[in-house]
């Protein structure tokens, strides 16, 4: 059976070969009657676009690629979901590359990216260089940043402050009374981490407190429940626990919460927790977990709304860097 034509379908669509083209790559520029007619025209003729031809005409396909640094952790779980509803609506496709924090796995996602003629890129980076993006914007690759502010004003970025999330965390667990804190966290070369210590320190000072006293700093390799765990378990055999404990993030302030419990610490009545994210884990742990709050769904949604926008209109589009507030969300596990 020989494969249906642009040109058949446009027949069948009493549409010219240029606006079934159109509604092929740029759907948006097209009147919602027309675009209805010619979208069951390609329906009823079976009609399926050859993706390799059509990438080399254009220089990209319609796809694109978006690389995070733990598809382990619900939080960018939710940020793809935002960015493949997006995408979808738009007609694109969604490659999703994993880095796991590591800059060599980071720079073989993007070469793939490359590879595939992405029409963009949504990137979380492993760490503070940013030098590959660089190199995809000149390939003519755009490139939105994903939880992680831009540094240039010639990026588009789309983040969460952190800096005020964990002085929000840290504020709350002070109004609980807490004396002694101890922030855990990944390693240093994770920007949101940092971030968020910063907050911290700057919360432990407005209230008088000393940060080189008042908080410790446990640094993991890894941020997930099994370094959550083990964290607790360093704590614990050190002998002397912190009031309250403040996990950069929810996997980690789970294990935290599961070593704790095993070794018959109880929270919140021995020590406080807090965790950060707010992932649909936390309010349905043993000891439901207060969390700093994310918008992680909408981070995707309006990250992959900006590089669409720079995508179709490269010479009027206007770099963005959005920043959405965090929200102190208080459950069992602070009270």
């Amino acid at each position: 059976m020989s494969s249906v034509s642009i040109k058949e379908v446009a027949t069948r669509a009493g549409v010219s070969p240029g606006t079934v083209s159109n509604v092929l790559n740029w759907p948006d520029k097209v009147a919602e009657s027309t675009r209805a007619r010619v979208e069951e025209a390609i329906r009823d003729l079976g009609f399926v676009r050859h993706g390799s031809a059509s990438s080399l005409r254009a220089g990209h396909s319609r796809t694109l690629g978006l690389s995070v640094i733990d598809i382990g952790n619900p939080f960018f779980t939710d940020v793809a979901a935002g960015v493949e509803d997006v995408a979808s609506e738009r007609g694109y496709a969604v490659i999703l590359g994993n880095s796991s924090g590591e800059f060599l796995k980071e720079e073989r996602n993007l070469l793939v990216f490359a590879e595939q003629r992405v029409r963009g890129v949504l990137i979380t980076p492993a760490g503070a260089n940013l030098t590959k993006i660089d190199q995809l914007k000149k390939r003519g690759i755009s490139v939105v940043l994903v939880s992680h502010p831009a540094e240039h004003a010639d990026q588009c970025s789309v983040a969460v402050n952190d800096i005020a999330g964990g002085s929000l965390a840290v504020s709350h667990l002070l109004s609980t009374g807490a004396e002694r804190i101890a922030y855990v966290s990944g390693p240093h070369t994770v920007r949101q981490g940092a971030d968020r210590l910063i907050g911290a320190e700057r919360a432990l000072t407005a209230a008088g407190r000393d940060p080189g006293e008042a908080l410790q700093e446990i640094t993991m390799s890894a941020m997930n429940t099994r370094a959550g765990q083990q964290a607790a378990e360093k704590l614990i055999s050190e002998g002397r626990l912190p009031d309250a404990v403040f996990c950069a993030n929810d996997l980690l302030a789970l294990g935290m919460l599961r070593g704790l419990l095993q070794a018959g610490v109880r929270v919140p009545q021995d020590v406080s927790l807090i965790g950060y994210d707010d992932i649909d884990f936390a309010s349905a742990s043993t000891v439901s977990l207060s969390s700093i709050r994310q918008p992680t769904h909408r981070l995707g949604r309006v990250a992959t709304e900006l590089l669409l926008d720079e995508c179709d209109n490269p010479g009027s589009h206007a770099h963005q860097q959005i920043m959405f507030q965090p929200e102190l969300v208080i459950r069992e596990s602070t009270r």
